[in-house]
Formats: structure tokens, C-alpha cells, sequence
């Protein structure tokens, strides 16, 4: 059951919800990734990137917002301000953004409270609380009390009363108390800018994130912290994924372990990241982060302020990453692409590129909350026009020898299992 989302009327649900299309409910739009105890369920391909909810204070309000996952942080081991404001910079005419944030984190300590709290809210029964004090405690005295008149014969009529206008109390706590909503819950990890110890940083924050992770992320491509991209070398690289996927071995077993990759490699470097990942076993990457670059094409005055870009202006950067990592990967490594996702064509890019899970930042700052539904509902109607029934069945379509094969694949991997559960059904 783990990382499975209640039946919501939102992004990935079985049930639907008002606004969405008669081909979007056509469409099955769960993912799965990752397998044995680390398959992990997507209601959905929409989730939402690391950098908007750095200290995970706000899990619950994102979910609501139509997110099937939301990835938190980066969290560094200790707190850390990050860089002098102003560090965040719109680019209106370009749809894009500039910031320079430089890891400003509450730090694992506060943050895993955080994440504590919100466990506990998703954990907790609809025990709920109405004017008169605790509902569990009067469940058990007020449902089942007895009044009686001054010689001790029981008042039919006021102990019918009584019970009446208790069970109305219940029923309207019940009613206007809900359970947050849950999806799946992503900790992007980064290092401390003073720190000379990589490992022991991102081990820090596996130890004390990963137990409430359903995927953890080693984010090493963020532009904003000096010397973390040379990390992406080839034997940095395959020290630190080695180390990384040891300690989540010990601390979070039941956690996919992503690296998150910057959109400026070279294509030399791309290759040797490929092969490091293959190597190592890492379970996902994350394609890509803001990149350094500054494209002609850029309009805002903005445009040669320093940090990371992200938003339109990186939106064939990285889906041409994403494209290439896949094929260097052979798709034997799910990614998450993200960057410059604005509509539901963007997002289907981006999947047929190689993506499994499509993540978006940039535009919630020029679209607001609605711009994930809007996106889905888009992305619904055009896997129907294009004949597909299912997001997995766009996944790697830009590369068909390699999608032919993962399809063939996975028909036998079902066959498979459909084997196996007709022979346990039978011993039975």
C-alpha cells in the first residue's frame, strides 16, 4: 500500500472530477516506476518540483491543488539563508524565471518536524473536536449516557434527546472534517555551501528524510552553490551515487533514490553520466534543472541578472536532454522531466522524449494553482487524439526500437504475473 493516493476527484483519480474531459477519464493516467519493494504508484503524471516548497510546509495545500506528487526542498543538512535578496527574478516577456536562491533551508532537523506533522495529519483517524470538547472522548460517555430524574427512573424522552443532539454534533464534524488529501511525497537533498564532505551531507539527509520519503532526489546540478555541478564528473559522480544509494540501503530501503541533472552538460558529459547511472543502479533521474545559459532570444531586462533559468525559455533545452539520456540509457532508467511544461503539448513532448512524470514550477508563478488541471485535462485530450489509452503508452515514443522492446517487455513481465496469481489462486 505504500505511496498508494486515496480516490480523489483530481489529478490521477478514478473518479474524475467536473472539470475534467470525457477523454481525460478515457485515459489511464497512473505511472509506476521503480520494482520488488521500491514500485512506487503515480496517480498521475503531473507533480510539482523541488524549489517551491523548500521546507515542506506546505504538502497538504499543494496536494489539494491537483499535484499526484509533490517534491519538497532541497533540504541541507544545517540551516543555511542561501544568497542575499534580491535572488528571484521574473522574466514576464520571456514566461521565464531567474533565481539564485543558493539552498536557503531550514535545515533536516526542522524540516523532519515538518514532515512529522504532516505524516501525522495524513495518518490520523477523523477523530475531530466540536464546540464541548474532544469528540473521542464523548463518544464514549455522552453517546451513552443515560438521564435520569431525581429518584434515578430513567427520562425516555431526554435521554432520546440527548443522544439526538450528540449524534447531529458527530455527523457535522464528520461532515466538515476531512482528511488531507495524499499523493506522493518526493525530499530533494543538497549540501551545505560551506561543507567539504558531499557524502556526509546528503547521507545527513537521507537519514533523517528518507523514512518519510516515498523517493528521495540528489540534486547536484543546482547552479547557485559553488562546486556542486563538478560533482556530475564521471568519478565524483559514480563515488557519490555508490555512497548515496548505500546509506538509503540502510535508512530509507523502501525509497527510489533520483539524481537531478543540469541541462548544460556536454554531450561527452551526458555520456559519461549515463554510464555512471547504469553502472550504479541509481533508480531515476531528474531531467533537468535550471541552466546557466542565457538563450538570444531572451527579451526581459532581467535577462543578464545571475542564477539558474527556468520556465519557457528551457523548454527544448530540456527536452532534448531528456530525449538523449533515454536513448544513452536504453529507458532502463525512468526520468522525470521537468522544465518549461506550460500546456498539455509541452507535457506530451516531454513524454514522448522519454519522461515518465512531468514536473512544473515556473509556470505556477505566472498561472497560478489552475494551471496543473488545465495541463492534465490538455494532456488527456491529446493522448486520445494521438490513439493512445494510456500515459505509459506515450512514454519513449520518439524512440521506437527502444519503445517496441520495453513494450514487449512489459506484455511479458504481465503475462508473468497474471501467471502467478492464477497459480496462487488455484493452490488456494
Amino acid at each position: 500500500r505504500r505511496g498508494l493516493a486515496p480516490r480523489l476527484s483530481r489529478e490521477g483519480s478514478n473518479s474524475g472530477s467536473s472539470t475534467d474531459s470525457a477523454s481525460t477519464k478515457a485515459v489511464d493516467m497512473t505511472i509506476e516506476i521503480g520494482e520488488g519493494k521500491r514500485k512506487v504508484h503515480f496517480p498521475g503524471p503531473m507533480g510539482l518540483a523541488a524549489g517551491f516548497d523548500k521546507n515542506g510546509t506546505a504538502i497538504s495545500g499543494l496536494f489539494d491543488m491537483g499535484f499526484s506528487f509533490v517534491e519538497i526542498g532541497s533540504v541541507t543538512p544545517l540551516p543555511q539563508p542561501g544568497n542575499p535578496k534580491p535572488r528571484s527574478f521574473r522574466l514576464v516577456e520571456d514566461r521565464g524565471v531567474i533565481n539564485r536562491f543558493g539552498f536557503n533551508s531550514d535545515g533536516v532537523e526542522k524540516v523532519g518536524e515538518h514532515l512529522r506533522e504532516y505524516c501525522r495529519e495524513v495518518d490520523s483517524s477523523h477523530d475531530a473536536t466540536f464546540v464541548g470538547g474532544d469528540l473521542k472522548k464523548e463518544s464514549s460517555s455522552s453517546s451513552s449516557s443515560v438521564v435520569k430524574d431525581e429518584d434515578g427512573q430513567v427520562k425516555v424522552g431526554e435521554t432520546i434527546r440527548h443522544s439526538l443532539l450528540w449524534a447531529l454534533g458527530w455527523s457535522w464534524s464528520m461532515l466538515m472534517t476531512s482528511k488531507p488529501r495524499r499523493g506522493i511525497l518526493g525530499v530533494n537533498l543538497g549540501k551545505n555551501k560551506t561543507s567539504q564532505d558531499e557524502v556526509g551531507d546528503y547521507t545527513a539527509g537521507i537519514r533523517q528524510l528518507g523514512p518519510y520519503a516515498d523517493y528521495l532526489v540528489i540534486n547536484v546540478s543546482s547552479p547557485n552553490t559553488p562546486g556542486l555541478r563538478s560533482l556530475q564528473q564521471r568519478e565524483p559522480l559514480r563515488h557519490l551515487l555508490a555512497s548515496t544509494l548505500k546509506a538509503r540501503d540502510e535508512f530509507a530501503p523502501n525509497a527510489p533514490l533520483f539524481v537531478k541533472l543540469a541541462p548544460d552538460l556536454s554531450s561527452e558529459e551526458m555520456a559519461d553520466v549515463a554510464d555512471v547511472v547504469l553502472e550504479t543502479g541509481i533508480d531515476g533521474m531528474i531531467v533537468s534543472n535550471t541552466t546557466n545559459a542565457r538563450p538570444e532570444s531572451l527579451l526581459s531586462t532581467h535577462k543578464r541578472e545571475t542564477g539558474g533559468l527556468s520556465g519557457a525559455p528551457i523548454k527544448n533545452r530540456s527536452t532534448e536532454c531528456i530525449r538523449t539520456m533515454y536513448d544513452l540509457t536504453k529507458g532502463k532508467v525512468p526520468i522525470i522531466g521537468v522544465g518549461g511544461v506550460g500546456n498539455g503539448r509541452d507535457a506530451y513532448e516531454k513524454l514522448k522524449a522519454g519522461a515518465s512524470l512531468i514536473q512544473i514550477y515556473s509556470m505556477m508563478v505566472y498561472e497560478g494553482p489552475g494551471v496543473v488541471n488545465r495541463i492534465r485535462k490538455e494532456l488527456g485530450d491529446i493522448i486520445v487524439e494521438n490513439g493512445y489509452k494510456s500515459v505509459e503508452d506515450v512514454v519513449g515514443t520518439d524512440h521506437m526500437d527502444i519503445y517496441w522492446s520495453k513494450k514487449e517487455e512489459r506484455v511479458r513481465r504481465r503475462m508473468q504475473e497474471r501467471e502467478e496469481s492464477e497459480k496462487k489462486v488455484v493452490e488456494l
